[in-house]
């Protein structure tokens, strides 16, 4: 378990910054202390500097996991975020979709959302925009990539692709066995 370096971070904070914007540093300076991002086994993890001290107590080959997994570095050194990361970049979203009761099993099922399912959207969202996905009832299902503005999404036909998926919550069934 390491800090992540200047490059690391960089890459890191671009990729959630498309999520959350300039709320980024609400993650770093919470009201209940102090938290910070470490790697290991290239996974990033966000982690109270409390539970870090405690676990400097234990070697890095024997530690699985320490607090929540927000992504992992891909072999070309990409970020790519996990599923896991969504209980904290929810209620910092900038942007937005809400999608209808009867596509939401589509999304949960890994796919893209249509025109068709799509309910509300954030005004503004510009194309390629990292949004937050929930369902009618306000309850965070997944985060992905605008396909289209919110113009746009306005003249699309209905099978249209407006979202484009990332990660979902029904990732916790399909991948239990890889989420750590």
């Amino acid at each position: 378990m390491r800090p992540l370096t200047e490059e690391e971070t960089r890459v890191m904070f671009e990729k959630i910054a498309k999520y959350i914007g300039e709320n980024l540093q609400l993650l770093v300076d919470r009201p209940d202390g102090t938290y910070c991002f470490r790697l290991h086994n290239d996974r990033v993890y966000y982690v109270s500097e409390k539970i870090l001290k405690l676990a400097a107590n234990i070697s890095g080959d024997k530690l699985v996991s320490l607090g929540t997994c927000f992504g992992k570095f891909t072999k070309t050194h990409k970020f790519r975020l996990h599923i896991t990361a969504l209980d904290y970049l929810a209620p910092y979203a900038k942007y937005k979709v809400w999608i209808k009761s009867g596509a939401e099993q589509s999304f949960l099922y890994g796919n893209h959302v249509l025109k068709s399912g799509l309910g509300r959207i954030t005004e503004n969202t510009s194309q390629y925009q990292g949004v937050v996905v929930y369902s009618m009832a306000d309850i965070p299902l997944g985060f992905g990539v605008a396909a289209k503005s919110t113009q746009d999404c306005r003249k699309v036909d209905p099978m249209a692709i407006v979202v484009f998926h990332q990660a979902d919550i029904g990732e916790y069934v399909r991948h239990e066995e890889t989420l750590t």
